[in-house]
């Protein structure tokens, strides 16, 4: 699709519950709620919002939306570097299970049931958020040693790929070192994925600079099928998994601008809000904007 079709098919109100459907309901997460089709899985984005671990009350008119077409846009362009869970022909997949209704198709994948890896598979090329925490305290990443004086920001001297577990629902990821996934997947596992995340964060930072933007780092999931082969699942390179900055406003030394929710984050901050407490509803102000961020990252990158 399009960025204008894209667009144009956004409802006006954020679709956060669950959809009614004839087929179990097997997983729900804070975004995305997962369906057992027998033969495969149905993997639909809501507009659900979460910042700080918590799901804030208004969601994100269209997010999913965006989010699924941005996944199928990239999994078509990194097909030639590694296979993706997507079943073949989506629109005659849909069809033949009865799911017709316009809104689900636009938010919907219908992929291969796979084993998903027990690690999220981090990517960074610029030296932010986590990252620059890390480095601060202990001059290193996921015990990656860094040279000194790095500062916010600052592109790394060459991708590093930092791993982290799979938290809980309702708990914080947490950075582990190569060893220490090297042991939940196996060495050859490891090497395979490790190079698979930094191959696709290369290509992924090309795409982003001729499109004016920055990838400064990103987020993938791997799954294997019963032969052990790798593919790649879930999203990939969007505004949710993924830091984008505008390359015209990049500056060494402070956080950037970025094309996702940190605007909701910033607004959560300056109202002083306790995330021990229940998440606060959101002003349509910035809802609208937030929503124009993720689709200024959508326009961007297809035109």
């Amino acid at each position: 699709m399009t960025y204008a079709e894209i667009a144009a098919a956004l409802p006006e109100q954020a679709r956060t519950a669950s959809p009614s459907l004839p087929f179990p309901r097997i997983a729900s997460g804070k975004v995305r709620e997962l369906f057992d089709l027998g033969d495969a899985l149905l993997l639909v984005a809501s507009d659900r919002l979460s910042a700080f671990d918590a799901i804030l009350p208004d969601g994100i008119p269209g997010k999913g939306i965006i989010l699924t077409q941005m996944s199928l846009w990239w999994f078509e362009q990194t097909a030639q570097l590694i296979p993706n869970h997507l079943l073949p022909d989506q629109a005659g997949e849909f069809a033949r299970r009865g799911l017709t209704d316009p809104d689900l198709q636009l938010r919907s994948m219908i992929v291969r049931k796979l084993r998903p890896l027990p690690i999220e598979c981090v990517a960074r090329g610029y030296l932010i958020g986590g990252g620059w925490n890390a480095y601060q305290q202990a001059g290193a990443l996921c015990g990656i040693p860094l040279p000194a004086g790095l500062r916010q920001a600052e592109k790394l001297p060459a991708p590093l790929f930092t791993p982290t577990t799979k938290a809980p629902k309702g708990q914080s990821d947490a950075p582990i070192t190569e060893p220490e996934a090297t042991a939940l997947l196996g060495s050859a596992l490891f090497e395979q994925v490790k190079a698979a995340s930094l191959a696709l964060y290369e290509f992924g930072a090309t795409r982003a600079e001729a499109a004016g933007l920055i990838l400064a780092d990103t987020k993938f999931e791997f799954g294997t099928d019963e032969q052990g082969a790798l593919h790649l699942i879930d999203e990939v390179l969007t505004p949710d998994s993924s830091r984008y900055w505008p390359a015209d406003r990049y500056q060494i030394g402070i956080s950037p601008p970025s094309y996702d929710k940190q605007f909701v984050r910033n607004h959560l901050v300056a109202i002083e809000w306790d995330p021990q407490s229940p998440p606060p509803k959101l002003p349509p102000e910035v809802i609208r904007r937030t929503q124009q961020k993720y689709l200024a990252a959508l326009e961007k990158l297809l035109g």
